[in-house]
């Protein structure tokens, strides 16, 4: 059985030690962190055995030291996957029109951007928005309108005539 007030005590006194400890096997204080969090939580969870061995802090030092190898081997993983594939390919900026658009959906009720989100994105119809966000069709047609309305409204140079021969359904 785990005894929380030992845990504690334990804790208490190797906590600065091992982050120490941590930092110099990372060499990066985030992930010493992580790492040294990672080895008290396996700790706590076999703290019945754990607090019986004769140098549990030395267990949770191999393990810190095992977590770090860990990360290290992924990384180097990733790396020689990114040397392979070479580097990522230039993503452009967003165009003026995304940016005016995605600050008018911005500004529009959850549901009313749900509604036309579904429609427009995924293609779905009214029954069918109707049926995940589960609410009768009267009401998506009345977010779909009130939010091609507004976005008419908050976009410049566009009508709400224009919105609607967009429409799908």
């Amino acid at each position: 059985m785990r005894d929380a007030g030992s845990f504690d005590e334990f804790y208490r006194s190797t906590s600065r030690r091992m982050l120490r400890y941590g930092y110099a096997v990372a060499g990066d204080y985030t992930e010493a962190q992580d790492l040294v969090q990672e080895a008290y939580a396996r700790a706590w969870r076999q703290w019945g055995r754990m607090s019986a061995h004769p140098a549990p802090e030395a267990w949770l030092r191999l393990v810190v030291a095992r977590l770090a190898t860990d990360r290290w081997r992924r990384l180097h993983g990733w790396h020689a996957a990114l040397t392979r594939s070479g580097p990522p390919e230039v993503v452009p900026p967003p165009s003026e029109d995304g940016v005016l658009l995605l600050d008018a959906l911005r500004r529009l009720p959850a549901a009313q951007r749900q509604a036309l989100a579904l429609h427009y994105l995924f293609d779905m119809s009214v029954e069918e928005i109707a049926r995940e966000t589960q609410v009768p069709t009267g009401t998506v047609k009345s977010w779909l309108s009130r939010g091609r309305a507004r976005l008419a409204a908050l976009l410049p140079g566009v009508s709400e005539a224009e919105l609607e021969a967009n429409d799908v359904s």
